[in-house]
């Protein structure tokens, strides 16, 4: 059996399948998103357990890519040393950008994920240039001071699960609290995710033992974890213990973190297979291109999305993550879907006369 090849080669990994997954993946939080501030996630028809496969999934989906796409802006001139701190700088005046870009933006949507990320990846250019290995050793020992956190402070502090506010957040202890522990996608755990994607970014993605590889593993993590959860609905453990084993987005403990992180190392894989073979037909050639620019679709389905989606229900948006008469499943799938396809056709149409989308512009041109 031919040995998988993990040898970093920068410059070369522009593959059209990452793009892909990142539709997929900004098609996913458009699901979340307007479900959390429309919908429900207890409603147990069909439709209602087919949008909650994408809570946690994509998100992993998104950091994952994030980190691999933070080691893939290097090229082989970078790793000489007098380069080095010049893209250390770029990459820290992006990550400035999206965590001030992400605090604008959390009075209007409190689950916002950019400043978090504005964080990753500030963290992250501190560590362009290590080796390898130490990504997979940071992602462990994130995971692990999240669990011991999780035993010294409360997950539930200062959240208000009402209306799923955090109350004292704009203080420095409850913001540092937030960013590090018991926020959405605080650092601890989830940047285990964005360390794990730049693992994954030195891999060589030419070869398709290394995609066979991965796809394998990712499998087999999922595979075993939903099975453990079925063992678990079934009684075969302890009550505290079945809770630990069940628990969901919040808090993100390890059982979801190897779930969702299976399901990515799937998902990344096919979608380089499909990209690769359908890359010249209209509707992939346009979700490529909708992959570029999911910063800015980000933004525009938290912001016109979620305005249009309140003005065609008459259900006000108030920026509190709950509605008293939530929409149907169905509604909010068929709106999401929709929404996706204007967000496509803006983007074509966009892409005629610019090569970046218009965040991602604002973002280069601020950090070179």
């Amino acid at each position: 059996m031919e040995k998988i090849d993990i040898q970093y080669k920068p410059g070369t990994q522009r593959i059209p399948g990452f793009d892909l997954a990142r539709a997929y993946a900004i098609f996913g939080m458009f699901i979340v998103n307007f479900n959390f501030a429309f919908g429900t996630f207890t409603d147990r028809t069909p439709t209602g357990l087919f949008l909650n496969l994408f809570v946690g999934n994509s998100t992993a989906i998104f950091i994952i890519l994030a980190g691999m796409g933070t080691v893939f802006m290097l090229n082989v001139s970078d790793y000489q040393p007098g380069l080095r701190k010049h893209k250390r700088r770029v990459i820290m005046k992006r990550s400035w950008f999206l965590f001030v870009l992400g605090l604008m933006l959390y009075n209007w949507w409190p689950g916002d994920i950019l400043h978090f990320y504005g964080g990753y990846m500030h963290i992250a250019a501190f560590l362009l240039f290590v080796h390898r290995k130490w990504y997979l050793w940071i992602a462990g020992s994130a995971i692990i001071i999240y669990h011991v956190l999780l035993l010294i402070i409360p997950v539930e502090t200062s959240w208000n699960f009402t209306t799923f506010s955090y109350d004292d957040f704009w203080t420095v202890v409850g913001f540092a609290r937030n960013t590090l522990y018991n926020g959405w996608n605080s650092v601890f755990p989830w940047i285990a995710y964005f360390m794990l994607g730049m693992w994954l970014g030195k891999l060589n993605w030419q070869s398709k033992t290394t995609q066979k590889y991965v796809f394998i593993t990712g499998v087999i993590m999922f595979a075993s974890f939903q099975l453990i959860r079925v063992l678990a609905r079934s009684e075969w453990f302890s009550e505290p213990l079945t809770a630990y084993i069940m628990s969901d987005y919040f808090p993100p403990c390890l059982p979801f973190m190897f779930l969702t992180t299976g399901f990515a190392l799937m998902v990344i894989p096919f979608c380089i297979f499909l990209g690769e073979r359908c890359k010249n037909t209209w509707l992939v050639g346009s979700l490529l291109q909708v992959g570029q620019m999911t910063l800015s679709h980000y933004v525009i389905h938290l912001t016109i999305g979620m305005l249009l989606l309140s003005a065609l229900s008459g259900k006000r948006y108030s920026g509190v993550l709950v509605v008293k008469e939530p929409l149907s499943p169905f509604y909010i799938l068929c709106y999401a879907v929709a929404f996706f396809c204007i967000s496509i056709l803006f983007t074509v149409l966009w892409r005629y006369k610019f090569k970046n989308g218009p965040l991602e512009i604002l973002m280069r041109k601020i950090s070179g």
